[in-house]
This record gives C-alpha cells, structure tokens and sequence, in this order.
C-alpha cells in the first residue's frame, strides 16, 4: 500500500508552509486527512517524505520500538547538528546514545537537582528587581535571562564575573540567529560566504566554542570536581563502564546541548504559561491563593514543590496547549507498515506533539486552557508528550518542570502581572521552538509588601 495521503501541493510549497506557518498547515491537514499523513519536505537535489501522526497507540508504538529500527539522532541532526555537534544527546544513536545517557542521568534527579531551588530563586528575585513597574514589558527576554544564567551556574558552574557574561552572550549569539525561521530553509545552510546567514553563524559558533573549551581546560587543571554540584563536574569526572571519562568534544556538546535544550525551551514555557494564566484571571487568582497559602510569606524551597498541586496542573495545562517543540521525528531503518501503510526504509515518521494534545478525545474542550483537568488525573506518557518519549525522553524533564514551577511561584510571589495592551498570544516560530509572537507584554507591579500586612495582620 502506498503512504498515508497528503497535500498534492509541490514539496517547496510544503516545505515553505511548515517553516513559515506549521501550526495552521497541519491543522489544516488533520482535518482533511486525518490523525495520520505525509508531507513531502524538499531540500536541493531531493523529496523526502515526512509521515505526521496523532495516533496515541502509534506514538507508543514509535517511542517504544528500537532505535535500531526507527533512529532520532539521525531526524535531528540535519536541524540541530550544526550548533549541537556529533556527541550531543540529541543527534546521537544506538549504543553511543545510551552510554552518554548513563553519564549524564545523575544530576537531573535525587538531591543533586534539589540543590539547584536556591540557585534558581535567587535568580528569578535578582530579576525582577530590574523589571519596569506599570510599565509594558517582553516577558519572554526576561525569562531569557532568568534561564540563561539557571543554566550558566547550575550546568557550567560559572559565577558572576565577566567570563560568564562573555560565555553567555557568545552562546545566546549563535542561539539567536533562530529567530528568523527562513534560516532553516535548506539553501541557509550552505556558507555563502561570511556575511550569509551561514557565514555568521559559523563565525559565532567558533567564537563560542572557543570560550567554551577555555573553561574545560580550566576546569580540568583546577580539579577538585567531586566536591561540586555542577553538571561540568560531574561530566570530568564521569566514566563509563569501560572506565572511559569524557573528551572535551563530548563535554563540549553536551553542554551546548543543555544550554540549547533548558535555555531558550524553559525561557519559552514560562513565557507562555504566564501569558494563558493572564487570559483567563480566575485561574490566574486561584494559582495566586495556593501559592500565598503554602509559602506563607516564605521564600520557595524544594520542600513547598509537592504541595502546590494547582501549580503543577498549570504546568502541565500549558505545556499542553502551547507545546514548545511541537513535533519530534524518527527515520526508519526498516521498512515499517503503520495504520495499514507501508512506510519504506528512510521514511520520516514524525510524532505531532502538536495534534496530539489538541485531541478532543482525550481532551475535551482541547483549545481551552484548563488547568483543572489535571487535578488527580495520571498522565499518559503517550498522549502528553512535551519532551517528547520512551527512550529519548528529554533527559532535563524532571529539571525543567522543577525549573518552572520555582520561577514562577517566585515571581508571582512577588508581582502582580497583567497582560499589557496589545498583547496578542499569537505563536510564532524560533527555529525548533514556538514562542509568543510578541514576546509576552506584561505589566507587573510589587506585591509582596502588601501580602507580608495581610499575613501579619
């Protein structure tokens, strides 16, 4: 049988339409085709075929099979390798997958990520010190910088000083050029030579990587990792079951990858769950009250997470309705029959985070958000999928859900926000990621004096 249907339109036109407005196009194609169908992505000198699901018992399937049947490294590499690097979690396979996966796993769960709370409290309160009062501001550059530097001193261990800045600011460089979505049209990818789009983001991936490797090799000289938190510790000092450690290379693109992976898709989370909970104001107070009600004036701490039950349905409510990544991708190795269609070895098949959440038979209302629906309800790990699943699972879950529930709880904690005039919610693309078109206009105004009278009193 031939592959699943799909528009007749040219593969430019397919390929122009999914970088410049891919919600609307697969929208538009789940309702004329169904949960599963083919998009054919055009790149010069060839047509390859991209077969889209919502399906949940083919999500599972897909997740669940052998990555030497259905590879993501590979689906990855072609848009992030370039800045990510060969030995990042994300374009790596099979064996060499798993074995940085094992060395990575620790600091992202148990008491290592507890000890991050503080770091991330102190951060987001430093923050909002500098933000406007009464006056419009992008949310979405402010939480930016709240989770650049969550990453800068958690992952890389940097402090305050001049060299964090100028690591920070060399890799959020490169990071920026996503912020025009033709860059991932395939002709970008070719060097023109410097002044291309190509050209410059090589000359600023170099001027990173440099700063980068500087601050290995000191770290390496200064030893001592086993008395730190950090994950660059726990990277030099790791080893695998062979008794191998990490090269520089490897160190370097993981980092580059946890930066890319918990910086901007963080930063964009919290953008936008605080732009759905100002769209709806009872949600908004009722977030308000719980959080006033635990903290009692206190400041958070990893204890406080548990018991702010509303907070995370909040999360998770958003992180449905706006995922960041909205679609995942695997090549198959093998030919493959899904849902009846014989799908040949090379073919792309690509779970729809996107589609998939909008589903009104498993969440009613789908274009409502309704943090409600997640009071005491388990989550199914193949029909919410906002890191995506099974063995790829992004490995920074567990610290970017603990991430977003510290950084808000303390800035509502300590701000009355608002949306400013203006403000739209519309999404718009960042190469991989969907942030706010506007980049979430806010006003917010202190409150926490205010709050310190009503419990005192």
């Amino acid at each position: 049988m031939a592959l699943p249907p799909g528009p007749r339109t040219s593969p430019f036109g397919q390929t122009l339409r999914l970088v410049r407005g891919p919600m609307e196009f697969l929208d538009e194609c789940h309702r004329r085709y169904g949960d599963t169908f083919t998009l054919r992505v055009w790149s010069p000198g060839r047509t390859a075929p991209v077969v889209f699901t919502s399906d949940p018992g083919t999500i599972k399937r897909i997740f669940t099979t052998s990555d030497d049947s259905l590879r993501a490294g590979e689906a990855a590499v072609g848009v992030v390798g370039p800045f990510l690097g060969d030995y990042s979690l994300l374009t790596l396979d099979g064996p060499e997958h798993r074995r940085q996966r094992k060395l990575l796993m620790p600091p992202f769960h148990g008491e290592r990520m507890r000890a991050y709370g503080d770091t991330m409290r102190n951060i987001t309160e430093a923050s909002i010190e500098g933000w406007p009062v009464g006056t419009p501001f992008e949310l979405h550059d402010q939480m930016q910088q709240i989770t650049l530097n969550v990453i800068l001193r958690t992952v890389f261990g940097l402090q305050d000083g001049s060299h964090m800045d100028r690591l920070g600011a060399a890799l959020t460089a490169v990071m920026d050029l996503g912020r025009n979505p033709l860059n991932l049209l395939p002709l970008s990818r070719v060097n023109w030579g410097p002044r291309s789009p190509r050209g410059t983001f090589e000359r600023l991936k170099n001027n990173a990587d440099k700063l980068v490797f500087e601050e290995i090799t000191r770290r390496r000289g200064a030893g001592g990792h086993e008395d730190r938190t950090d994950v660059l510790a726990l990277m030099l000092s790791a080893v695998d079951e062979a008794g191998e450690g990490m090269g520089d290379q490897e160190i370097r693109d993981e980092l580059v990858t946890m930066l890319a992976a918990g910086h901007e898709t963080t930063a964009t989370a919290l953008a936008w769950t605080v732009d759905r909970l100002l769209s709806r104001h009872s949600t908004y107070e009722r977030l308000v009250a719980e959080i006033d009600d635990v903290l009692r004036g206190d400041p958070i701490t990893a204890d406080h997470i548990p018991k702010l039950e509303y907070l995370d349905a909040v999360c998770k409510e958003s992180l449905r309705l706006r995922p960041v990544v909205p679609n995942v991708a695997r090549v198959a190795q093998v030919p493959l029959t899904v849902r009846g269609f014989a799908l040949p070895a090379r073919t792309v098949i690509a779970p729809s985070i996107y589609l998939t959440h909008r589903r009104a038979d498993l969440y009613p209302e789908p274009h409502k958000f309704k943090p409600e629906r997640w009071l005491g309800a388990k989550v199914d790990p193949y029909k919410w999928l906002p890191f995506g699943g099974g063995t790829r699972r992004c490995i920074g879950m567990a610290f970017a859900m603990f991430e977003l529930k510290v950084v808000l709880a303390t800035t509502l904690r300590r701000v009355s926000l608002g949306l400013a005039p203006g403000s739209t919610g519309r999404m718009a693309r960042r190469t991989v990621t969907f942030a706010p078109s506007d980049g979430a206009l806010v006003v917010a105004n202190p409150r926490l004096a205010q709050r310190r009278r009503e419990l005192a009193g």
